[in-house]
């Protein structure tokens, strides 16, 4: 059994403990019978294939889960389906272009190799669309702060510094022209 797995439960037959819910998943209108206490999590990797969001610790305490719900940061382990009814998810998948174009983010990340074992990079890219979204020329305080509750065990931690710089300048880069 796959961790993702573990919390997923089916009502028994006849019950009612489903709910349709309609939610904005990466730009585009998804809309299930589902058991409105299923984790958001389980949600986007069982249901929709959606891997970037990982299992890591299920407390909300490693951001490995992080998405962005209304373009703020949430911790999809241990949110419920039935809080994203009506609202906007977006995760690591969604935050390329169409043509296959990475987020200023995704491409800092590339850059300056911000990924060693990659694990939390799904946290860090999210954390930091959050954080330039509000502040585009943080400094280093700044994206240690935003990124503090993402755990990173590998060490990478100047070059995930490194590549949230990068992906500001990218930013200004592709708003200047």
């Amino acid at each position: 059994m796959w961790l993702d797995d573990a919390n997923k439960t089916q009502p028994p037959e006849g019950s009612q403990m489903t709910k349709q819910i309609t939610f904005s998943l990466n730009g585009r209108a998804v809309s299930a019978e589902l058991d409105p206490h299923r984790t958001l999590l389980d949600v986007l990797r069982a249901d929709h294939a959606l891997h970037g969001p990982k299992y890591g610790c299920g407390m909300a305490q490693c951001g490995a889960c992080m998405v962005l719900v209304d373009g703020q940061p949430a911790r999809a382990c241990v949110m419920k389906v039935a809080r994203v009814a009506k609202r906007a998810v977006t995760t690591l998948e969604g935050l390329a272009q169409p043509n296959g174009t990475l987020h200023p983010v995704q491409q800092g990340f590339v850059d300056r190799q911000g990924a060693q074992c990659g694990y939390c990079l799904n946290g860090m890219v999210i954390g930091a669309v959050a954080l330039l979204a509000k502040n585009a020329d943080p400094d280093e305080a700044e994206i240690r702060h935003a990124l503090r509750d993402n755990l990173c065990r590998c060490g990478t931690h100047q070059e995930i510094i490194a590549a949230v710089r990068r992906a500001a300048v990218i930013m200004k880069e592709t708003s200047d022209v």
